[in-house]
């Protein structure tokens, strides 16, 4: 082993160049793609796992961040592991990590802020680029990954997992499969219960130029959703919406008060690592400073004619969503609970527990349904798999992410007609309605989505 130095003069190790294999057998293998992950807080944990189930094609060779305590948290859980360990480097040697390592993928999980930058210097040291959705915050960032992407062979995959969860998949092939006609408009409801929606409150997120607020930040799944199911494209935005229940000093009760120690992913960390850089995830939903909305509503016009009504409530008593969409031969109705409620105080939660599952919820019981009724018919239910939502769509994506290079012969994924890849385009559509949304937010004006400098 080498030793390289984290920001602090820590030695940290750093593998060694693999060595060669001459049998037949291992030399028939997929060669292995070598990953970085840039960013290493929560979200970073699905990659680094996800590379160590698909070792056979993947392998981890980089972790940059701004805190070196989570650095190594990370390292220790690879050792524990039985893992090799990766070379460590500080945000501010990420171009010094891709000259020295020269990873052939950069995932991107570090805050929205940053994703410009970060996946425009990985793009322009010719590494492929996964980056977490959102691919930016504002239309500068739109830019310069466009401009970034144009200028590089590298290629970006923007990580847009709800298009690979099996509800979401089978409505876009009942769209696709024409059985509503064409799709004329698109009612759209997202209800963040007050466990998930309050912990955007207690982060990065609630600066809205650090996350582009929850318009940019959350919506952009429910956004890629709807241009991916209609395949049209977003021309217009008009939103109201504002904070409305977060953000004002109340007395919000025991079960808003986060418990970081109780959570030894999150208390390692966060807490563990606050000394560093001073960064708090608790922090009071309720406290002054939150310059996000949690109460939105939004009306889209797409290039068909075809019009969006969207609607985000970010303190709702249960958790899911439902989505109508009109077609000229009928209508697709989709409805999903993914917690009928919150029980508050519960341990090892951020402030409140979610039930686990449908049977204490008889009037709402957790799970999918999904109905279409073409004209002068009956509706049909259409049967749907067992969907974990965020947890099976990250288990599919991962492997279309990993495995995407190989053919199906060599344990590649397999055809995909629906298209759940997504890419720059994806990602700028994506966006786009968010960062349109927030401009007509504050201009209470209709914003064309051209006015945003970036061609869709």
């Amino acid at each position: 082993m080498t030793s390289a130095t984290l920001d602090a003069g820590t030695p940290v190790a750093t593998p060694t160049a693999p060595v060669a294999v001459g049998s037949d057998a291992a030399s028939q293998r997929p060669a292995r793609r070598r990953y970085a992950v840039v960013g290493t807080g929560q979200r970073a944990r699905t990659y680094i796992d996800g590379i160590g189930e698909h070792d056979d094609v993947a392998e981890l060779v980089a972790l940059v961040d701004t805190n070196g305590t989570r650095l190594r948290y990370h390292v220790d859980r690879l050792r524990d592991a039985g893992r090799g360990e990766p070379a460590l480097f500080a945000a501010e040697d990420l171009e010094r990590m891709l000259d020295d390592v020269a990873p052939d993928v950069v995932v991107v999980t570090s805050p929205d802020r940053t994703h410009a930058a970060h996946v425009a210097t990985a793009l322009a040291h010719g590494a492929d680029v996964v980056v977490e959705k959102p691919l930016t915050i504002d239309a500068g960032g739109m830019y310069t990954i466009a401009d970034a992407v144009r200028r590089s062979e590298g290629r970006l995959t923007v990580a847009h997992n709800y298009r690979y969860s099996p509800r979401n998949a089978a409505l876009r092939q009942v769209v696709a499969d024409g059985r509503i006609g064409d799709v004329v408009s698109v009612h759209f409801e997202w209800l963040l219960d007050t466990a998930h929606g309050a912990d955007y409150f207690r982060r990065w997120h609630r600066e809205k130029k650090a996350s582009g607020g929850l318009l940019v930040h959350k919506a952009s799944h429910h956004f890629d959703l709807v241009n991916w199911w209609t395949g049209d494209v977003p021309e217009s935005v008009f939103a109201r919406g504002g904070l409305r229940f977060y953000g004002r000093p109340q007395a919000a009760g025991a079960q808003y008060a986060p418990d970081l120690s109780a959570d030894d992913d999150l208390r390692a960390l966060y807490l563990d690592a606050a000394h560093e850089d001073g960064y708090r995830r608790d922090q009071d939903p309720f406290a002054p400073g939150a310059t996000i909305e949690d109460t939105l509503s939004v009306l889209v016009g797409y290039r068909s004619g075809a019009t969006l009504t969207y609607a985000l409530t970010a303190h709702s008593p249960w958790e899911g969503y439902r989505v109508a969409v009109n077609g000229t031969r009928g209508r697709a109705e989709l409805e999903v609970v993914e917690r009928c409620h919150t029980t508050p105080g519960l341990p090892g939660q951020l402030g409140t527990a979610a039930d686990g599952g449908g049977d204490c919820c008889p009037s709402r019981p957790r799970g999918a349904r999904l109905v279409v009724q073409e004209h002068w018919g009956r509706p049909e239910e259409i049967p749907l798999p067992v969907d974990d939502g965020h947890r099976t769509g990250d288990a599919a994506l991962l492997r279309d992410v990993l495995r995407g290079h190989l053919p199906a012969s060599d344990g590649g994924p397999d055809d995909d007609p629906l298209g759940r890849r997504a890419g720059l385009v994806d990602g700028l559509r994506a966006v786009a309605v968010g960062v349109a949304g927030n401009r007509s937010l504050a201009t209470g004006q209709v914003v064309p989505v051209s006015t945003l400098g970036t061609r869709l």
